[in-house]
């Protein structure tokens, strides 16, 4: 536990970018977590005495047209994109892993049928299909996290897949298998380790894209429905009154969402650093 500690602090340290970016990711998870405990207002709560309220010093982000205060709105809001992305990236990572794993080390049929599938999962647009399985399954959270887990698993797949190929012959492996380790074994403790630290930049980035796919199913109106909040849905409210000079409405939710896909895009390498046992030596 203390080398650990130690090498996640060498790392950290020794990169101001990677070090930002996890204090952002940290940050999140923060505000995440308390939710409406720092929320200096009911997200839900409506005032129409006050709707359409520039940025004020009793309310930073201004007030929507139902007299909502938008950061609140905005903080509540973190817990669900977060955890959209987070169990749906989690689903996929897992699937994508196993099937990758197995496609990739025994090859054959198994690799064909899986490598036939993936590729027929890849002729939709991805986007599209997520728009078509929310639709064909219903307006739900689970169905949004279930879709967005579908549309990534062809990028885990193939990675993971080609990343054993590689490696399934290397000498460690053929040393695993001299000592009598089944091939479940091989999997599991020899090659999907050694996979692990080249995923790590693809499983920060697809965070940062599967918020932008719930909020962009969201903002197209087959996300989450009103009046939770959700940055997609404040954004595609708030678009709706920037001619008439409510920016405040669309700008704070939008820069919210465009820090958090930025904060994940820069998070991966310092993950792939943390998690390669070369950066140990």
């Amino acid at each position: 536990m203390t080398t650990t500690l130690k090498h996640t602090r060498y790392i950290i340290s020794q990169n101001g970018i990677t070090f930002g970016a996890f204090s952002l990711f940290f940050g999140f998870v923060l505000i995440a977590v308390l939710g409406n405990a720092i929320a200096p207002y009911d997200p839900l709560a409506s005032n129409s005495a006050i709707a359409l309220q520039p940025p004020t010093a009793l309310h930073w982000f201004g007030t929507d047209q139902l007299g909502r205060d938008v950061l609140s709105r905005v903080i509540v809001a973190t817990r669900l994109d977060l955890g959209i992305a987070v169990l749906a990236v989690a689903m996929s990572f897992v699937i994508g892993s196993i099937l990758g794993t197995c496609a990739g080390y025994f090859g054959g049929w198994t690799d064909r049928i899986v490598s036939r599938c993936i590729d027929t999962l890849m002729a939709f647009p991805l986007f599209v299909l997520a728009m078509g399985l929310v639709a064909a399954l219903g307006n739900s959270i689970e169905n949004i996290i279930y879709a967005t887990a579908i549309i990534n698993l062809p990028l885990y797949t193939r990675v993971i897949r080609s990343e054993v190929l590689v490696r399934r012959e290397a000498g460690f492996v053929e040393a695993a298998r001299l000592t009598g380790n089944g091939d479940w074994r091989i999997m599991a403790r020899h090659l999907f380790p050694n996979v692990l630290p080249v995923m790590m930049v693809h499983l920060s980035l697809n965070m940062g894209w599967a918020i932008l796919n719930a909020a962009g199913l969201s903002f197209i109106g087959l996300g989450v429905q009103p009046p939770t909040a959700e940055w997609g849905i404040m954004v595609a409210e708030g678009a709706t009154y920037i001619v008439s000079g409510e920016w405040w409405l669309a700008l704070f939710p939008g820069a919210v969402l465009m820090l958090a896909v930025f904060c994940f895009n820069l998070l991966g390498d310092g993950l792939r650093d943390l998690i390669d046992p070369r950066m140990r030596t």
